[in-house]
């Protein structure tokens, strides 16, 4: 790719502030600005009992899924505060969606044994459903998240604890700072999971903004982003293939490229 394909383009990028720098520098490297206007921050969950629970039976799990990077440092951080090690867990099978979860598990301890292609229910039970009956599987993952992928697991024969291990919330200067870079101009908007859109929209409507955002085409990272956008009428302009940070770079190029 051209070093200049993006020039000037501005891009909203509303991945929580420790996260967006993947997504920023590739876009910036590509000429583009990126516009960050953070709309998830990570906070704990309303109540640690039933995370606390399950970390401290992790051995008596066959299964772990950690569906994304967040879900491994909640655990993790979590299981330090009460003295559990990921080696209690060593005993179960590890699935990571994506690689940017399998390499914050592996750092964090964690034995990955499987990487889905994507978080959506077919990929991710078709990596093990021939291994789900009767077994015990550990989901943790943010609160209000999807049912899916617990209901598929279940319907292929498992048994699935599904535990909160952290919140996303709306950071307070979000909407003053989505009010601005509208102001501004955006050529394309860029979301990483269902909760960058709900929280988009939240932030849109304190601000006093019309949603979706109007003349700006939205870029997702994969099929259930996508979904979450149809679901507020904003049908994505693109969708990232692979689903990851590189193939939303990369949908981002080739959109505003045409």
């Amino acid at each position: 790719m051209s070093g200049r394909r993006l020039a000037a383009r501005r891009i909203l990028v509303t991945r929580a502030a420790h996260q967006a720098g993947k997504l920023s520098d590739g876009l910036h490297a590509l000429g583009a600005i990126p516009v960050e206007v953070p709309v998830l921050e990570i906070g704990p969950p309303l109540c640690f009992d039933a995370l606390d629970d399950s970390l401290r039976h992790i051995d008596q799990y066959d299964w772990i899924i950690f569906t994304s990077a967040n879900t491994v440092r909640a655990l993790t951080e979590r299981g330090a505060v009460i003295g559990v090690e990921p080696e209690r867990g060593a005993g179960a099978k590890v699935v990571a969606v994506g690689n940017a979860t399998a390499s914050a598990a592996r750092e964090a301890g964690w034995n990955v044994t499987i990487i889905p292609e994507t978080y959506v229910a077919e990929s991710l039970v078709s990596s093990i459903q021939n291994q789900l009956v009767g077994k015990c599987v550990l989901l943790a993952r943010a609160e209000v998240a999807r049912d899916v992928i617990p209901d598929a697991l279940r319907s292929a024969g498992a048994t699935v604890d599904v535990v909160d291990a952290y919140r996303n919330v709306i950071p307070a200067g979000a909407p003053e700072q989505l009010r601005r870079a509208l102001a501004e101009g955006l050529h394309a908007a860029t979301f990483t999971s269902s909760s960058s859109v709900t929280h988009l929209a939240d932030a849109a409507k304190v601000a006093g903004l019309g949603f979706p955002l109007s003349g700006v085409p939205a870029v997702s990272i994969g099929p259930i982003t996508s979904a979450t956008l149809r679901e507020v009428g904003w049908e994505p302009a693109a969708e990232a293939d692979p689903h990851d940070i590189p193939g939303l770079i990369a949908a981002v190029a080739e959109l505003l490229s045409r």
